[in-house]
């Protein structure tokens, strides 16, 4: 140990990241001291890490991090999550801000502050990538002024803004590549009704937990989009068909529409759903690229519309891992085994139920009849506490099936996930 430079000590204690670890592995020796103040590169202050932080005033935490940081020279990521902590003196943390905003590229801030400190005003035009703000709020974006030339990954939660500073924040990230929108508060006006976010550089959006009447991303360069827990009725992406994955979980949506050139999807994932078949059919039809297709928990607008397993092997014959739950309403089973197109290059199969009864056994095994080439098969089930004699029998009987059914497909790896 005596031989290592002082600069590879730094980089280990760097790789500590807690605030508490590093103090204690900094007190080894003189020379872990001076890797410690020298060449520190990222730092932790968590109360998650470390539950004391709690019981701690205010007053006393604001020392120990302001003893801390001031004791390192060129961090480059700094991460202050207190949201189970009192608030904390604005300029205090203004002051950790200023002594660090030179040489950092990552910033995790969640500190509640009174009055409210301006993140943007301290740590624009200066070498940020990372930025991830919660629990914070943001008036009057000035793009010029307030501008991250090098920040390409943003993170919002829990963060009050209105829908103009959300875009003009968006324009002042010229290089912006990562968007992450966690229920935010979004400040509407009458001359602002509509959530307009336009970038070319942006490639992955993910939003959850928000509610708007109109939601318009206009995003050339988007590969990767995901929607969870939203209540819109408008949503529009407008882009230039680069989009790669796109993924749906538990959202609400009237108007729906990612695009006509859609030709480039590789995953298609979409959960506790609403479809109106036709026109997503429409959507991803054209998707013969498609490497990735789940439909669990998906509600189809028309009662008579059915999804069967033809369809799918039909328009999407590069498919390699399909996964689909089983659902029968009013004796009508949706991804039903009509036709005989089979899944050759499917080799992953994830399939599951919310409701068993004797014909799923069947289903699974009509299934991989279809996916000669298969390699892995996942179970997904719910089991409730407290189940009957008959729905004992039922599990039971599956259990049996499922045995003697994976003994005629010896090369295919059983797996079985339960809630």
């Amino acid at each position: 140990m005596d031989q290592l430079p002082v600069e590879v000590i730094g980089n280990i204690l760097s790789h500590l990241r807690a605030a508490r670890d590093v103090v204690i592995a900094s007190a080894t020796c003189r020379k872990w001291r001076l890797a410690c103040c020298k060449h520190l590169h990222t730092l932790s202050f968590s109360s998650k890490d470390w539950p004391i932080y709690r019981d701690l005033t205010t007053t006393r935490l604001e020392i120990l991090i302001t003893q801390t940081i001031l004791q390192t020279s060129g961090l480059q990521a700094l991460s202050i999550l207190m949201e189970d902590v009192d608030e904390f003196l604005a300029s205090t943390v203004t002051a950790w801000l200023l002594y660090t905003r030179e040489t950092l590229r990552q910033l995790h801030y969640n500190v509640k502050t009174m009055p409210n400190v301006n993140i943007l005003e301290i740590c624009g035009r200066h070498k940020l990538e990372i930025l991830d703000l919660a629990h914070n709020s943001i008036v009057g974006v000035e793009p010029n002024y307030q501008r991250f030339p090098c920040l390409k990954s943003l993170s919002l939660s829990h963060v009050s803004i209105s829908a103009l500073d959300l875009n003009l924040l968006v324009y002042a990230c010229p290089k912006i590549e990562a968007l992450e929108l966690v229920n935010p508060e979004i400040a509407m006006s009458e001359s602002q009704v509509t959530v307009e976010l336009s970038s070319s550089t942006l490639k992955s959006v993910y939003v959850e937990a928000i509610s708007l009447d109109k939601f318009i991303l206009e995003a050339d360069g988007l590969e990767t989009l995901h929607l969870k827990d939203c209540a819109l009725e408008f949503f529009e992406l407008i882009g230039k068909g680069n989009l790669k994955h796109f993924k749906i979980d538990d959202v609400s949506v009237i108007h729906l529409d990612i695009g006509e050139t859609v030709e480039d999807l590789e995953t298609v994932d979409i959960s506790n759903f609403t479809i109106i078949w036709p026109k997503f059919y429409q959507m991803i039809s054209r998707s013969s690229n498609l490497k990735r297709l789940r439909l669990w928990d998906v509600m189809f607008d028309d009662e008579e519309e059915v999804v069967d397993l033809e369809t799918i092997a039909t328009c999407f014959p590069y498919l390699s891992h399909l996964s689909l739950s089983y659902d029968v309403r009013d004796g009508v089973l949706h991804y039903g085994l009509q036709g005989s197109s089979y899944l050759e290059n499917v080799v992953v199969l994830e399939l599951g139920w919310t409701v068993i009864n004797d014909l799923f056994s069947h289903w699974v095994e009509g299934l991989l009849k279809r996916c000669p080439n298969l390699k892995k098969l996942v179970i997904h089930g719910i089991v409730s506490e407290a189940k009957s004699h008959e729905e004992c029998q039922m599990l039971a009987s599956f259990t049996t099936s499922m045995v003697e059914m994976m003994r005629r497909y010896i090369h295919v790896d059983p797996h079985f996930k339960y809630e």
